[in-house]
């Protein structure tokens, strides 16, 4: 797993709401026959700001999501959310996928795809335009959409870098 700057830590019976993000099987043939696995990719998040993933490999499905949410749990990172949507645009690559996050007005819901909806409403935004390019894969989706949350910056962050009001960094 990557290491991302903005980690935390939770107690581990904080609630986080678990969501299945894909299950992948996979057949390893030998001189005995067919090994069936199975790979799931978890994402789990309080919907205020904390969101993790992980990924469970096991020889049944069910087991495979534990292990996954065992891994996201403990994978956690605090991403800035606004008024329900992201505080600005961002661009992120992971692999072949490339994502684009851009804020959206109150109402608007969330316009994503897929890996990026499961990531994008766990954290708790309401509001938001995203884009995917290139490659489909979850698991490249997933880790390109965290790499765009961990680059976010929130409005107090970047005020105080740039010595004005929070209200200056909006208005310009």
């Amino acid at each position: 797993m990557a290491e991302y700057k903005n980690r935390v830590n939770i107690a581990s019976d904080a609630f986080l709401e678990e969501r299945l993000v894909a299950v992948n099987r996979v057949t390893k043939v030998t001189k005995g026959g067919r090994t069936f696995t199975f790979a799931a990719i978890v994402v789990v998040g309080n919907k205020h700001g904390i969101v993790g993933w992980g990924l469970g490999k096991a020889g049944e499905v069910s087991a495979a999501v534990t292990k996954g949410n065992e891994a996201a749990r403990k994978n956690l990172i605090k991403v800035p959310v606004h008024k329900g949507t992201i505080p600005h645009e961002q661009v992120a690559h992971f692999g072949g996928a490339t994502i684009f996050l851009q804020p959206a007005s109150h109402g608007t819901g969330v316009k994503a795809g897929g890996a990026m909806r499961a990531v994008l409403e766990s954290v708790g935004i309401t509001d938001v335009l995203a884009k995917s390019k290139g490659s489909s894969n979850p698991h490249n989706l997933v880790k390109a959409t965290f790499e765009a949350l961990c680059e976010l910056r929130d409005p107090l962050t970047v005020a105080q870098n740039r010595g004005i009001s929070v209200n200056k960094v909006f208005n310009g």
